[in-house]
């Protein structure tokens, strides 16, 4: 299982948000890339990064940025808010950025989204992020009729590489991680699957690793910057040896 840290950006500051909320997030640093450099430091083998302003306006708008993260790093960059096109995905993956995250048009265009995984073998990754069991698209402000569990199970031979699923309503939280929905989830599809949202304490990842032993890997955001959980010490004592996603 992979721990994996996140960086969102937001008018290219490292920052946090609330379920979601543009209005209610916290910025935690200026310096993306040497926040970066501060995970990969502690061990990270993959870094989750997430362009807000892009999520929320449909188009990437800190590519530079992760651009720049991407040719600096050793290990490999996941990059998703606002790809919604071929043209788009193209170019991410041709800057360097080793996968893309797929959400809003994995409901709406799941065609082009099946023929990325054909033209981009395991650098498609599908976000699956639901408010109430149903998914969210288009920066979790628009509600679908799409429950997640459908979702994830209509890709199951698609050729996408993971699923991250996200519980908004614990996103940013520090409530703990969805279970009883990631098991779901893990039920619903073969493909791997990441956990993100809630993880607020080392005992959650433990939690996560007993109760879903197929995990590929669990994201943290919100622990990491506010120092409740240890980077380092929770790759040293949960992240599988040998796994590289890279």
């Amino acid at each position: 299982m992979l721990i994996i840290p996140a960086i969102d950006l937001y008018n290219g500051e490292c920052v946090r948000l609330y379920k979601g909320e543009e209005k209610q997030r916290t910025v935690f640093s200026a310096n993306p890339l040497e926040t970066a450099y501060k995970w990969q430091a502690a061990g990270a083998k993959m870094l989750h990064v997430v362009d807000l302003n892009g999520a929320f306006d449909g188009q990437p708008r800190n590519f530079e940025i992760i651009k720049e993260l991407a040719a600096n790093l050793s290990i490999p960059v996941q990059q998703g808010g606002g790809i919604r096109s071929e043209a788009q995905i193209s170019e991410v993956l041709s800057s360097g950025v080793a996968r893309v995250v797929l959400g809003t048009i994995g409901v709406e265009n799941p065609e082009l989204v099946r023929q990325m995984c054909q033209k981009f073998p395991n650098q498609i990754v599908l976000g699956v992020d639901a408010r109430d069991g149903m998914v969210a698209t288009r920066g979790w402000q628009e509600a679908s009729f799409v429950p997640a569990t459908r979702l994830a199970a209509e890709y199951e031979d698609s050729g996408i590489a993971s699923i991250i699923f996200t519980d908004i309503s614990r996103d940013g939280t520090l409530e703990g991680p969805n279970i009883k929905s990631l098991l779901e989830m893990a039920q619903a599809s073969s493909i791997p699957l990441i956990a993100s949202g809630g993880v607020s304490k080392l005992e959650d990842i433990a939690q996560l690793s007993e109760k879903l032993p197929r995990l590929e890997g669990v994201i943290t955001g919100m622990a990491i910057y506010t120092g409740k959980i240890d980077l380092a010490v929770a790759i040293e004592r949960y992240q599988s040896e040998g796994k590289d996603a890279g």
